[in-house]
């Protein structure tokens, strides 16, 4: 079978939304080459495992590229893809050059080329995310490792929004909690929490493709093997209670999740959030309050932010 690939030139914050797009209208799958994931060492405040100078990649914004089997009539489909990303600029998001461009390619290069910019990062202060083909050991003893196989319809763990989701569950953490993870993806962040030492995990994805995903990355790591991982439209219909909720997506998302969220909060409960960009903060700091939710911190990373939020006892 012959492939295309459709490559969209865009900017960081906009590459979740953009893949969205472009596996809305049928690719089988996605590989994001962003600029933020090869910074030098020196700029991580956790640093690198790996010299980003000796892999190829771009120097700003990023790359989405998608692939579609040639079952797919793409002249009927790129109109729409054009439009739906320029459209993101309503949604407060910076979409780069925005430039589409597509290619002919071989079937077994695209099927694992993307790998090559895969490796080991710690990104906490206790985490690394290591892919399943690459042998780590950990460098202390503390260090908890999440591996992960993201294929190409995910990414790698480590996008600013994922670490700040991730330090977020650090700092909250105490042991024995029950989380829900709303968004899973490639079930990174469930991973997290039970390496973190929480009791129950129950992941969300509206998304059937990520929900299988996410099960075969939890079958990788023996920890989260009691992870519970469904389909569904954030948490409706939703009635199990949790000491801490956690979601990484974007803005638009969380203003309806945090009025689903509130009630199923336990007292003192936790609700994180990642994936805002500057615009859309107030919104989110203004609807958390609304729903009598105690803004505990904010984070920053770049162009994202994060917010831990807490239902506190009366």
């Amino acid at each position: 079978m012959e492939w295309t690939e459709v490559k969209v030139t865009t900017s960081t914050e906009a590459v979740e939304a953009v893949a969205n797009i472009l596996m809305e209208a049928g690719a089988t799958g996605v590989q994001i080459n962003d600029s933020a994931d090869f910074k030098p060492e020196s700029q991580g405040p956790f640093g690198e495992i790996f010299d980003p100078s000796k892999h190829p990649h771009i120097q700003s914004g990023a790359e989405v590229a998608a692939y579609y089997p040639e079952t797919v009539f793409l002249p009927e489909i790129l109109p729409t893809i054009k439009q739906r990303v320029t459209q993101l600029t309503d949604f407060g998001l910076a979409i780069g050059a925005n430039q589409v461009t597509t290619a002919a390619v071989d079937e077994g290069a695209w099927a694992t080329s993307w790998k090559k910019y895969y490796h080991p990062v710690r990104v906490t202060r206790y985490l690394t995310v290591v892919p399943s083909w690459e042998k780590y050991q950990p460098q202390q003893a503390d260090e908890q490792l999440i591996i992960l196989d993201p294929g190409m319809s995910f990414g790698t763990g480590t996008h600013p929004t994922t670490k700040l989701a991730l330090q977020a569950l650090e700092t909250t953490i105490r042991g024995g909690e029950t989380v829900l993870d709303v968004g899973t993806g490639s079930g990174v962040l469930s991973i997290a929490a039970k390496q973190l030492g929480v009791g129950s995990v129950y992941a969300y994805d509206l998304d059937d493709v990520a929900v299988r995903a996410a099960a075969s990355n939890l079958a990788l790591n023996p920890i989260a093997a009691t992870v519970k991982v469904a389909a569904n439209n954030l948490l409706t219909n939703v009635t199990q209670s949790a000491d801490i909720i956690v979601a990484n997506i974007l803005a638009e998302i969380i203003l309806p999740l945090i009025p689903q969220a509130q009630p199923l909060l336990n007292p003192n409960g936790y609700l994180i959030l990642s994936g805002i960009i500057a615009d859309k903060l107030a919104s989110i700091k203004q609807a958390l309050l609304k729903a009598d939710l105690a803004i505990v911190q904010v984070l920053n990373e770049g162009d994202w932010y994060g917010a831990i939020a807490q239902k506190r006892e009366d």
